[in-house]
């Protein structure tokens, strides 16, 4: 398999852009989910805050099958 100079230029260099193009899709995928943890953590401090006011709302669960 002989492959040109100019050949394996282009093949490093779709190479190299296929790698950029992932590290900054995982930087974003990272970012997103940050943010997500971060949602998920003011919203169990919002629970935690309506149970310290209503300590006995949603204490009990009735069920009958």
């Amino acid at each position: 398999m002989d492959l040109s100079i100019g050949q394996l230029s282009t093949a490093y260099s779709k190479a190299n852009l296929n790698t950029d193009f992932g590290v900054k899709m995982l930087a974003k995928t990272m970012d997103n989910n940050e943010q997500t943890g971060q949602e998920i953590v003011n919203m169990i401090d919002s629970a935690a805050m309506e149970r310290s006011v209503n300590p006995n709302v949603g204490a009990n669960f009735d069920m009958s099958v």
